[in-house]
């Protein structure tokens, strides 16, 4: 893509498809699965997925230059929407008032066999 007003932050993994963050007009994009601090994926259960989910976003968005304060909207994708609840007992160690805009959506599988969270959240730039 030759535009140059958007900038696309490659995800660190090399046989990644998508871009990390996407940053446009001082907006950007971060989509983030249960990956752990070493790059491994965390397939236990869905409080586990939603911390290593939401600290990989933090540190997405901090690398991006924007932090979780900083959220505007978050879309949340769970296989199984019994699980929001546990999903939003993490979610509230991460946000706080004033809370993003936010939308969950119950999906049939992701990427991943095992995986139950991924999110997707637009922030503005610090």
């Amino acid at each position: 893509m030759a535009n140059q007003d958007i900038i696309f932050t490659p995800d660190p993994d090399a046989d990644s498809i998508s871009s990390d963050v996407t940053t446009f007009n001082g907006i950007m994009v971060s989509t983030q699965i249960p990956t752990r601090a070493d790059g491994s994926l965390e397939l236990g259960g869905i409080t586990e997925q939603s911390e290593c989910t939401l600290q990989a976003l933090k540190v997405a968005l901090e690398r991006a230059g924007s932090s979780m304060d900083r959220v505007m909207h978050l879309t949340i994708y769970l296989t199984d929407m019994a699980d929001r609840g546990a999903f939003n007992e993490v979610y509230q160690r991460f946000f706080a008032k004033p809370w993003p805009v936010r939308a969950a959506v119950g999906v049939a599988s992701l990427a991943v066999e095992g995986m139950r969270v991924e999110v997707t959240a637009m922030a503005a730039k610090a």
